[in-house]
């Protein structure tokens, strides 16, 4: 599948999907992918949605100013991330939306092109 890009927002961004992987313009990242305003990066050694951790997402938060959320895109389907793991986030001051990976995506390019401070984990398709 194919999305539209608009390079009105800033950042990466997810421009359709391969296979069980993400395409950002030229590149292909074949498992799950991390997202922040100024990189993309391949999210290898992805955990299951009921394994998450603040360290499976490695230093994603380290970013000035902190996201207002982290958009989890939890695979194929929508799947709620651990009760723990959410807390955890919250505790750092930001939020957590979960959704199926693919709307979590296109979410991605809606909230980047209004310039939002966010950051999102794509688990697999």
């Amino acid at each position: 599948m194919k999305l539209r890009r608009d390079d009105g927002g800033q950042g990466p961004i997810v421009t359709g999907f391969q296979g069980r992987g993400f395409r950002v313009r030229d590149d292909v990242f074949p498992d799950g992918l991390l997202l922040s305003p100024v990189r993309a990066l391949a999210w290898t050694n992805a955990p299951a949605v009921d394994a998450l951790t603040l360290e499976s997402l490695g230093d994603l938060f380290a970013i000035d100013p902190r996201p207002e959320f982290l958009l989890l895109g939890t695979g194929g389907g929508l799947r709620q991330p651990p009760r723990a793991f959410v807390r955890a986030v919250e505790a750092l001051g930001m939020g957590v939306e979960a959704m199926d990976s693919r709307a979590a995506a296109r979410a991605w390019g809606v909230l980047r092109a209004e310039e939002r401070q966010i950051v999102a984990a794509l688990l697999p398709l």
